[in-house]
């Protein structure tokens, strides 16, 4: 039986047909509007104590906590796959960790000698160094605690601190992740005044106080000891304009780059900062959005390969120069140079 299909004006496309610049793969790729490459990707890596030492991540499958000798080989992989830069974040012990945060500005502590021993052994790979006292403060907080207050100035004086010994150990980017105010430009000052001018500032300069950082607090040691929250440094998740103000002090402070973090909840800051200000944006997927696809993935529930590029394109196509992300190492040998 012949169906008889109603006839239907199609006069309104006058020739304007978009899905002909869909129909073959060549042509897709012609027209596609961003790129995604190994050199967008930033590998955040944890550090630890100990020799041929690795730990497991339990909230973050397949994401590894290692000790300095094996971040050596992590940083060879890493800048074989045209990976250009590692965001380094140190799980210090313990019995080194106190309210001052003292640790931080050690010139040995674990931090410095990963970036010394890094640099020594691939000198062409950028190291990113995070500058905040949570991963050498006991109470898990980013500043210095006195009566429950986070103490804004005396936080930026050991920030400097710790950000000097960072420069001589290696780094080549301070990242401050703090949100505390003023920091950037007191770090730049000092940088300058000890010889460190070539070296970058990466602010976190929209970081907001989330639920999605769960993760990170464990492979960096602070989430069991952290006591109260971090919502009067860090951003409310009802404001953009406010995004904006913070990105623009930190610029006019001197800040080289700004991030945004957490990464795919505030697509639409990313846009705004990159339509708004002319300096290199990255995004951070964070430990949370990461346990999601991965956990997600796992139970079935997505496609756990597709989740990951689409996310990453995401990033790209709201504006972000850059992505730091736990799959760069994996997605940069599957993109190749």
């Amino acid at each position: 039986m012949t169906q008889n299909w109603p006839k239907h004006d199609m006069s309104f496309l006058d020739g304007r047909r978009q899905r002909r610049l869909r129909r073959t793969a060549w042509s897709r790729d012609m027209v596609r509007e961003t790129e995604l490459l190994p050199r967008d990707l930033i590998w955040p890596v944890f550090v630890i104590e100990g020799q041929n030492e690795k730990t497991a991540i339990k909230t973050m499958p397949g994401v590894e906590r290692l000790s300095i000798d094996l971040m050596v080989e992590a940083a060879k992989a890493a800048r074989d796959a045209g990976i250009p830069a590692l965001a380094i974040f140190p799980n210090t012990p313990d019995h080194l960790r106190s309210e001052s945060g003292a640790e931080a500005y050690n010139p040995d502590n674990l931090m410095c000698r990963a970036l010394a021993a890094i640099k020594s052994a691939v000198p062409d790979i950028g190291l990113i160094a995070d500058v905040a006292l949570d991963e050498y403060s006991s109470d898990g907080q980013d500043g210095l605690v006195r009566d429950g207050e986070i103490l804004n100035d005396e936080t930026v004086a050991a920030m400097v601190k710790s950000a000097l010994v960072q420069a001589k150990a290696g780094a080549d980017i301070i990242a401050p992740s703090d949100m505390m105010d003023g920091r950037v430009a007191a770090i730049r000052a000092a940088l300058d005044a000890d010889g460190f001018e070539h070296v970058q500032i990466m602010s976190y300069a929209a970081k907001y106080a989330s639920c999605f950082y769960g993760p990170f607090r464990e492979a960096v040691g602070s989430g069991s000891r952290l006591k109260g929250d971090k919502r009067t440094y860090q951003m409310d998740y009802a404001n953009s304009d406010e995004a904006l103000r913070e990105i623009a002090q930190d610029i006019e402070e001197g800040a080289d780059s700004v991030m945004v973090k957490p990464g795919m909840p505030y697509l639409d800051i990313i846009r705004r900062a990159k339509d708004a200000f002319n300096v290199p944006i990255y995004a951070y997927q964070v430990s949370g959005e990461y346990a999601m696809i991965e956990l997600a993935g796992a139970a079935g529930a997505i496609n756990r390969d597709a989740a990951v590029l689409e996310s990453l394109w995401a990033f790209k196509r709201a504006g972000a120069n850059g992505i730091l992300t736990y799959y760069a190492l994996e997605m940069a040998r599957k993109l190749g140079r």
